[in-house]
């Protein structure tokens, strides 16, 4: 009984060891169960929380932006104040700059996206050390919930039914995909995107139109229509007349057809305060001839020395010397006139994309020599849109200047909260009678137009203005002397 007992007890033992041995053997051909809890807690299946890169308000007006151009990659390592994209705002194009360091790890809004409003996500980052191929990347949510009323309705009954959306948040477009779908007039939000990142592609847009046969009886109709007479289909009385249709590119257009031509975050905001200054500011013009007898003769010395400077260089510093007046140097608030401390010159310069006014700040101040090479500077970086906003906001007082192009004299816009701003046309040359002793001479005049806000300076405080400004350019040696 006792030798039972013991060989059972040594059995017994014998099977735990055998199982450790087992147990042993099978973690060292299958190393991976080891590390099962690992796996599960890596960023492959958990994912990287990512630092969100948003779109900024990069001017006081701004409320949408376009991405011009990605300075970085994905992947590509980001430290904090280098150049992440290049923004067309609605004054220029501005390169922003990241905040923190990182890692580039998701681009959202690709090349060319446009009318991307503030706050919208643009990019993921994650930190140093973090693999960014795995980044989380969040659901992008609309701007509420999709509407039904967005789908094209049916312009003739079909017995099949148009597809529903399956495109939720914003939509991300090839360009020959939004050709195709701009020009047979079919919602884009019935494509299903197979591109990356939710693009619809060219192919996802000639599917749809496979799928969809609502617009080609449209398009056909719409062909054969000036075969009948225009007499045989009178429109019903009462009617409001049809809106000319678009014409397709690469197609000859018909009578009554126009292009419709997308316009850049500049020119809308452009025509925005045109039309704000146009309509809630008292404009009051008053115009003045000045001899440039003398700046010319100035101009010839120092050009002798070799310094090369323009008539707009005296005409800038001419202004600044003249607002001095305080009561000039204002602005108009929402509570009403605000004195300024400063005297920063806006100078109206065209570029491709618009008007844009970059400051000449403390004119008043500066030599003529030092605003030439500020103005030509800061002309430079207008056109190449590189200007920073600190460089055309602020200003106290504008200038634009027409008289390169020939025009004798012309009334300009006021750049809100601005009180005034002065057009230059070009000189001329005219016969005058001198008072003194009744003979005929020649003079070089040039037409400059004031444009001031009623509620500021009135006609009186005008031409006190127009006359101190003119006798400091009749006179430049004044200018230096102030």
């Amino acid at each position: 009984m006792a030798a039972s007992l013991r060989l059972g007890r040594q059995g017994i033992l014998f099977g735990f060891r055998l199982a450790a041995a087992f147990d042993r053997c099978l973690l060292a051909t299958h190393p991976c169960q080891d590390n099962v809890r690992h796996l599960f807690r890596s960023p492959r299946i958990l994912g990287v929380s990512p630092v969100k890169v948003e779109m900024p308000a990069l001017s006081p007006t701004m409320e949408e932006g376009s991405i011009v151009k990605w300075l970085k990659k994905e992947g590509e390592a980001v430290a904090a104040g280098d150049a992440l994209c290049e923004i067309e705002t609605d004054k220029a194009v501005v390169t922003m700059e990241s905040n923190e360091d990182g890692i580039m790890a998701k681009i959202l809004m690709e090349e060319g996206s446009r009318n991307v409003r503030l706050g919208t996500l643009i990019a993921l980052m994650v930190e140093e050390g973090q693999d960014w191929k795995h980044v989380e990347v969040p659901h992008l949510d609309a701007a509420g919930p999709p509407s039904t009323d967005a789908v094209v309705p049916p312009a003739a009954p079909s017995p099949a039914r148009p597809p529903k959306p399956v495109v939720s948040g914003l939509l991300r477009l090839s360009p020959a995909a939004r050709h195709i779908l701009n020009t047979h007039g079919v919602d884009a939000k019935l494509a299903t995107p197979t591109g990356r990142r939710g693009l619809i592609t060219k192919e996802d847009a000639l599917n749809l139109l496979k799928k969809s046969p609502v617009p080609k009886p449209a398009r056909a109709a719409a062909a054969p229509r000036p075969v009948p007479s225009p007499a045989s289909t009178p429109p019903p009385s009462g009617s409001r007349p049809n809106i000319p249709p678009l014409s397709v590119p690469g197609k000859p257009g018909a009578p009554g057809t126009f292009t419709e031509i997308p316009a850049s975050n500049v020119r809308r905001v452009i025509a925005q305060r045109l039309t704000q200054s146009k309509t809630t500011i008292p404009h009051a013009y008053a115009s003045v001839d000045c001899d440039m007898a003398a700046v010319m003769h100035l101009r010839k010395d120092l050009a002798k020395e070799q310094i090369k400077v323009s008539v707009n260089d005296f005409i800038i510093k001419a202004a600044a010397v003249t607002l001095k007046m305080p009561e000039v140097n204002v602005t108009w608030s929402g509570d009403g006139p605000r004195a300024l401390d400063s005297i920063h010159i806006s100078v109206a310069v065209a570029t491709d994309k618009g008007l844009i006014t970059p400051i000449i700040k403390d004119a008043a101040d500066k030599g003529v020599q030092e605003i030439s090479a500020n103005v030509k500077a800061l002309a430079q970086k207008a056109r190449d849109g590189k200007l920073l906003p600190e460089e055309y906001q602020g200003g106290s007082f504008s200038i634009s200047n027409l008289g390169m192009f020939g025009i004798s004299g012309f009334s300009a816009v006021i750049n809100p909260p601005q009180a005034c701003i002065l057009a230059i046309g070009t000189s001329r040359s005219e016969l005058r009678l001198c008072e003194d002793d009744q003979t005929l001479s020649t003079q070089q005049l040039m037409t400059v137009t004031l444009s001031s806000d009623g509620r500021l300076v009135d006609d009186e405080l005008a031409s006190r203005f127009l006359d101190k400004f003119r006798g400091n350019l009749e006179h430049p040696q004044r200018m230096a002397l102030a």
